[in-house]
């Protein structure tokens, strides 16, 4: 391929090429920029046309820089430095003690004296010095001072070579034992190939530790400035309520069980009591721990303390439950048992939202902790007697009969709601007929009598006998029999398969919803009265009984001639009498009273009277055109007969 002129066509790309940047020929030499010729090409390829000729590769063989230079200068020797100029201050330390013995002291035997070994390298000497201990009751500082030492009898002086951590050394017949150095002396006796041992601690001195604890400040127990009274003054009987559960199903035969955390704020103690229910197969001990202080681990104690005998303290315990430690979802660990709070009562969530500022308190949903226990079968009512009479079959072998509230009978005795029905049906011949509905408060029992008609060709009488009826879909399990409130204007009542619509009611039933507004709905209310109010007249009691009245549409006069009769009746004759009642009712002293005085006057003698009626009898009393009667006026017409 080499040989190929370049010409299109005889060219080829190497396909395992995988460089196409340019070589750098720019550098920097000495600080300079300098340019240096290209080896490579594009790519890495080698060029050939920058590399040196052979004449010039010899040249640079045979270049010999002393003919060109010259001799190298020698560098002239260094000084003479004398022994003490080159180690002066330069001193190796090392840190030792020694053991003094101590006679006759029942107190101690032997006394512990670190020292400092220093080390002049200038002229080999050795000097110990004790560092001063406050109160140590012996001589302490300079013990040896500084001097060459000797080494042994022949004459032979201790080098910094014969000297190491961890081993001992005799000055003057006292043995020290070298523990450490200092880091200057470490790095001087690696330079010189000595290996260093390992450092050692010094041993405490028995008598020094001794003074050092009698010596040191005695702590004592401040009081409290945590006032126990008003605690008690004011969270006294103010107990936090939790509901938790005891997962035990990793054990055997475990299951779920639910649990009362009462934690009591006036001491910081807690009980935890359990929930039993009918017939759950366990003993009925209520109380699971008893009311005390509960450490938050009691098995965190020191494994000296002699727990067979002896009973923890504050000195062992340090902390106990406290309220910040109880929140719904968290699961708190009492004597080994884990306990899952998933609610509380209305008292503890106000206490957690006043003190810590508590605002989520929605309850843990707790799953397989209620069972599905199997449910009795009621048989089918067989119609001998009552629903309730049935039931009691079916609850023992024995039946009982029904309880009834002998309250509610002695309060509504011969108490009865009358209502006008009319039957609902799409049989042509039953249509129009009308019944009167009776409902008894006494025992909610219903009674229908159909008046007889005559040529309607239906025999009257008594349609259903006393019963309680129940509401059609109800169940024989929870029955829901028609009450009081079910009964209204309008309202479709299904009884045994027949509807009926009511469509009035007697004036009882309007006093009876009128004295007992909350236990009926206001819409009821409202349809016996639009119903029942345009009909019924004035309710009218009195001392002296009853003003029977009856007006027909312009018979004013029969009707004023009843009042007046009405007055002398209640023995308003006397003149005094007359005149006393007049000047109650004239406020404003004028000598008149109005049409508004004398229907007070007659709603204080308990006179039912109708505007009309009372504007005849205005009429004739008196002739003023505002209607005015004064005190002679209104005596003439009392006295008149």
């Amino acid at each position: 391929m080499e040989g190929l002129p370049f010409l299109p066509g005889n060219t080829f790309r190497d396909p395992t090429q995988m460089k196409y940047h340019v070589s750098q020929t720019l550098d920097f030499k000495n600080g300079y920029s300098i340019p240096r010729r290209p080896e490579v090409g594009v790519g890495g390829t080698q060029l050939f046309y920058n590399q040196l000729s052979e004449s010039e590769l010899d040249d640079l063989a045979n270049f010999n820089p002393t003919l060109t230079y010259g001799q190298a200068k020698q560098a002239p020797p260094a000084a003479f430095i004398p022994a003490h100029v080159a180690w002066d201050k330069k001193v190796l330390k090392f840190n030792a003690y020694f053991k003094q013995t101590v006679h006759e002291s029942p107190d101690e035997y032997f006394r512990v004296r670190p020292v400092d070994i220093y080390y002049y390298l200038e002229d080999d000497s050795i000097a110990v010095i004790e560092p001063h201990v406050e109160n140590s009751g012996m001589p302490q500082g300079k013990l040896i001072k500084r001097q060459r030492l000797p080494k042994n009898d022949q004459g032979d002086i201790w080098h910094w070579k014969d000297i190491n951590l961890g081993m001992n050394i005799t000055f003057y017949g006292k043995s020290f034992h070298i523990t450490n150095c200092d880091k200057f002396t470490k790095d001087f006796l690696e330079s010189e190939g000595i290996v260093v041992n390992d450092p050692e601690s010094v041993p405490s001195d028995p008598y020094i530790n001794r003074r050092a604890e009698a010596a040191a400040l005695r702590t004592y127990n401040t009081p409290s400035a945590f006032d126990k009274l008003k605690q008690f003054k004011e969270l006294d009987r103010k107990v936090l309520r939790f509901f938790c559960i005891w997962d035990d199903r990793d054990s055997m035969f475990g299951e779920i069980r639910p649990f009362v955390i009462h934690y009591y704020l006036v001491d910081d103690t807690l009980e935890v009591r359990e929930v039993h229910k009918p017939n759950d197969g366990r003993d009925p001990f209520p109380v699971l721990i008893g009311r005390h202080k509960v450490p938050k681990d009691r098995f965190n104690v020191p494994s000296s303390f002699p727990g067979v005998v002896m009973e923890l303290s504050d000195q062992e315990i340090n902390e106990y439950f406290t309220p910040k430690d109880f929140a719904i979802g968290k699961c708190l660990s009492i004597y080994g048992r884990r306990f899952l709070i998933y609610d509380c009562d209305n008292f503890t969530k106000g206490f957690y939202y006043n003190h810590f500022g508590v605002t989520n308190f929605d309850p843990v949903e707790i799953k397989g902790m209620t069972k599905d226990l199997p449910k009795m079968e009621i048989a089918e009512y067989n119609n001998f007697g009552s629903i309730e009479d049935s039931l009691q079959s079916c609850n023992s072998l024995i039946p009982q009969p029904p309880k009834k509230d002998f309250i509610k009978m002695l309060e509504n005795d011969h108490k009865e709601l009358r209502f006008e029905a009319m039957m609902d049906t799409m049989r042509p011949e039953d249509r129009g007929r009308r019944f009167i509905v009776t409902y008894r408060l006494a025992d909610d029992m219903l009674t229908i009598y159909e008046p007889p008609v005559r040529n309607s060709g239906i025999i009257g009488g008594k349609f259903l006998e006393r019963t309680r009826v129940a509401k059609p879909g109800s169940s024989l399990e929870k029955p829901e029999y028609y009450g009081p409130q079910d009964f209204y204007i309008g309202a479709i009542i299904e009884i045994f398969k027949h509807r009926f619509i009511i469509t009035n009611a007697d004036a009882y039933v309007l006093k009876y919803i009128e004295d007992h507004k909350a236990q009926f709905p206001e819409q009821t209310y409202a349809t016996i009265r639009d119903k029942v109010g345009e009909y019924a007249g004035p309710r009218e009691t009195m001392k002296g009984g009853p003003m029977k009245v009856q007006r027909l549409p312009g018979d004013l006069e029969p009707m004023v001639m009843q009042v007046r009769a009405q007055l002398k009746k209640i023995a308003i004759t006397d003149k005094s009498r007359v005149d006393e009642m007049f000047l109650r009712y004239n406020n404003d002293r004028t000598g008149y009273i109005d049409i508004n005085n004398l229907r007070d006057l007659c709603k204080r003698l308990q006179l039912p009277i109708d505007e009309d009626v009372l504007m005849a009898v205005i009429c004739q009393i008196t002739s003023d055109p505002e209607g005015r009667v004064s005190l002679e006026d209104f005596r003439q017409f009392i006295e008149s007969t």
